[in-house]
């Protein structure tokens, strides 16, 4: 007992302590933080009785940091997938915009009901040209279980020396099968906007991969020279665009607002966390009709984007349900080089929806229909896995890699020839337009607009 009394005074003098030198932060909550205060002091003896007994009692010696490091660790990861407390190490390595080079393979991931998921990958990088796509649950990393893992430990898995290779397990719920794609790591070089050209009868057409500092000029500039090459309606592709800078994301949805129109607003328990962003762009182009792609790789400044001009009626939104990621993480440094990753605040569209959790639905709903084995080969009415007999399955398999499902019909090595790959790529986007079932419905659309105006005057 006197050992616990001992732990109990110390982490009751450390919530005293840490009270007063953050005083300044929490003026604004102090009587929130009184009224609760009696209620933690409580909590806390029962912590402290966990400590003294794992002190005396565990198998083997475990230092007071190491005890307070997994304590703090689960209470972070407890509150939702994006909240994370990260060790000196860890905090280090994600404040250096390492000079550097670094390998990566170009794609966004989040925790998502339990499981490591692809948020999306970003067109022409490693991950998109080795075809991961958005919602792929990542099992495994070099052959390692990814149960229980955390973003910033998944991160320092994938990120490596340019030229590496990881092997990523697979779980691709819609085709219902488990694979393996090995990866080669590349230094990631991101162009935001990307094909911007007039596909027919005056319809442009620009599509936007990430949202970057540059991401708003290069739109505009995109914008003017469509204008002049006779836009006279525009798609605005949004597809596995995982997001961004959230001030990007404004500058672009406000070229397409009225000066004033709200954009987006956070909302959090402290009033410096409310905040609303509005269009201020003097000359928005308001003069031709916009629609929106949108698909489940679609998220955060994407979803931003995409709320703003459906809450607006200034664009139709095509596609499917995007990836309903809209909270606002931030990092606070601690005392031992420490830091917490806390989410404080939730994006909310000019209507008031919120986006984390929920997503955008579409005004008009539209599969991409895909021209492969994969899809035909798809059961109906057949119960997902829980994410528990997943890594149980994964336990019981040998180790052998698996092989992705359009390799199982027949064993044939990929060439890797460049001649290969360049003719692959040049066919790619000569039939782009062809099967992409979501673009040519948008397509369509916007001509039947054209058509409805002119008999209706």
């Amino acid at each position: 007992m006197k050992a616990r009394r001992i732990v109990f005074i110390i982490l009751a003098l450390a919530i005293f302590m840490s009270f007063n030198i953050q005083g300044g932060m929490c003026k604004q909550k102090q009587e929130p933080k009184q009224a609760s205060g009696g209620d933690l002091y409580n909590e806390i003896e029962l912590f402290s009785d966990t400590i003294s007994i794992i002190k005396t009692d565990y198998v083997k010696d475990v230092g007071p940091k190491e005890l307070i490091y997994g304590a703090l660790k689960g209470m972070l990861s407890s509150l939702d997938s994006h909240s994370q407390f990260m060790d000196p190490d860890t905090y280090n390595e994600i404040k250096v915009e390492t000079t550097g080079k670094f390998g990566g393979l170009g794609i966004e991931i989040t925790i998502k009901d339990g499981l490591l998921t692809i948020v999306s990958p970003i067109e022409g990088t490693p991950a998109f040209n080795a075809g991961l796509k958005a919602n792929d649950k990542i099992v495994k990393i070099d052959g390692e279980i990814t149960r229980d893992i955390t973003l910033i430990s998944a991160v320092k898995k994938l990120r490596g020396e340019p030229g590496t290779k990881v092997t990523l397990t697979i779980l691709r719920e819609k085709a219902e099968s488990i694979f393996d794609v090995t990866v080669t790591r590349d230094i990631i070089r991101i162009e935001s906007v990307k094909r911007a050209e007039i596909l027919e009868d005056g319809i442009g057409y620009i599509r936007i991969t990430e949202f970057q500092e540059n991401t708003s000029k290069d739109l505009g500039t995109a914008l003017e020279k469509l204008k002049k090459d006779g836009m006279n309606s525009l798609i605005l592709d949004l597809r596995n665009n995982p997001g961004g800078l959230l001030s990007v994301s404004v500058d672009v949805a406000e070229k397409f607002i009225e000066k004033g129109k709200m954009i987006v607003s956070t909302k959090g328990r402290m009033k410096s966390q409310n905040m609303e962003f509005k269009a201020r762009d003097p000359k928005p182009y308001m003069d031709f009709p916009i629609v929106v792609l949108v698909n489940e790789g679609s998220a955060s400044a994407s979803e931003i984007v995409a709320g703003a001009l459906q809450d607006h009626k200034r664009g139709i939104l095509l596609g499917t349900k995007t990836f309903g990621k809209g909270s606002v993480q931030t990092v606070i440094p601690l005392r031992d080089g420490s830091a917490l990753r806390l989410t404080t605040a939730q994006y909310f569209t000019p209507s008031g929806r919120s986006i984390n959790g929920e997503g955008i639905n579409p005004d008009i709903m539209i599969e991409l229909e895909e021209k492969t084995a994969e899809k035909d080969e798809m059961k109906e009415g057949k119960k997902e896995e829980k994410k528990e007999d997943i890594f149980e399955k994964l336990e019981k398999e040998p180790k052998e890699g698996l092989t992705p499902p359009e390799d199982k019909k027949g064993d044939e090595k990929k060439s890797d020839s460049k001649k290969t790959e360049e003719k692959k790529e040049e066919v790619k986007k000569k039939s782009e337009i062809i099967y992409d079932s979501q673009l040519l419905r948008a397509i369509d659309l916007l001509k039947g607009l054209k058509v409805y105006k002119t008999i209706s005057g």
